[in-house]
């Protein structure tokens, strides 16, 4: 069975990915939604979410210390180049990188490597469909890992329960959460504004996305703000074929709607009938 699996990603945070994100989840069927921001999700607020399951994530294995064990030689902190062993050898977990060279050099084997819990998945329940989402413990690493675990598990629900389309929600920048948002799907849509700024970040990320063979789409949000910045993006696409899928303008209607943690496409129906916006969402499916 082919999935149809539509990433919405940014060059950059705070463009309108999640909002728009959101507002095409009401008008695709057959769907599994998923978040992949798992740095900052936010994609529940708008779906207020009843979770079903919890799964603690497992990322990188970090140091323990056996104090029974331990001699205090001080060799595991003198090696240690991230600062995680004080030098009354107390190990701090929350700087710890797992290298394990505290482990290799430690001459009682008082340091052990032990898989560490840095987040965790969830599978809920919406009014829109089933919803995979997670949340990285902050300051942790490996969230690219974890996007791939919400990607595997969505594409699961998909197969298990005969659903052709899933949205996700990428993670923003260029960074491997967003490599690992987008490997493999089948489309992106790129969000930017228009500013100076915002043709600067469309042009890594679709930098990015080539390497991928992707179909892509580029979304220009508040594209009013900066008429000439818009017309400059425009020309960036039209040089390098890239479909302007749609162009929203500035209103205040989308803020009010976000603040009622209203689904803009369906607070404000008539407004995103106005921009074309449901002849967009046609041409996802």
């Amino acid at each position: 069975m082919n999935i149809n699996e539509i990433i919405v990603i940014s060059g950059k945070g705070g463009t309108g990915k999640t909002t728009l994100a959101a507002s095409l989840i009401p008008y695709l069927d057959d769907l599994i939604i998923a978040d992949c921001d798992v740095d900052a999700p936010d994609l529940n607020i708008l779906l207020d979410p009843k979770i079903k399951s919890t799964h603690r994530f497992v990322g990188l294995k970090k140091a323990v210390l056996d104090q029974e064990k331990c001699i205090k030689c001080g060799l595991c902190e003198k090696h240690c180049k991230f600062s995680a062993i004080s030098k009354d050898i107390i190990l701090s977990q929350s700087k710890c990188e797992g290298c394990g060279v505290c482990e290799f050099v430690c001459p009682v084997d008082a340091i052990s490597m032990e898989n560490a819990v840095v987040g965790e998945l969830y599978e809920s329940d919406t009014i829109f469909g089933d919803f995979v989402h997670a949340k990285l413990i902050p300051g942790e690493e490996t969230s690219g890992k974890l996007v791939a675990e919400v990607r595997k598990k969505a594409k699961a629900l998909a197969l298990l329960n005969n659903k052709k389309n899933i949205i996700v929600d990428g993670s923003p920048g260029i960074a491997c959460n967003v490599i690992s948002s987008i490997t493999g799907a089948s489309q992106v849509i790129i969000v930017t504004e228009s500013t100076f700024s915002g043709l600067h970040d469309l042009k890594r990320i679709y930098e990015l996305t080539k390497k991928f063979n992707l179909k892509v789409q580029v979304v220009i949000n508040k594209f009013d703000l900066s008429l000439h910045h818009s017309e400059m993006i425009e020309k960036y696409c039209s040089e390098n074929n890239i479909t302007i899928g749609l162009k929203i303008p500035f209103t205040k209607k989308i803020v009010s709607s976000i603040v009622k943690k209203t689904i803009p496409s369906v607070g404000e129906k008539d407004f995103f009938k106005d921009i074309g916006f449901f002849k967009f969402t046609d041409s996802l499916v």
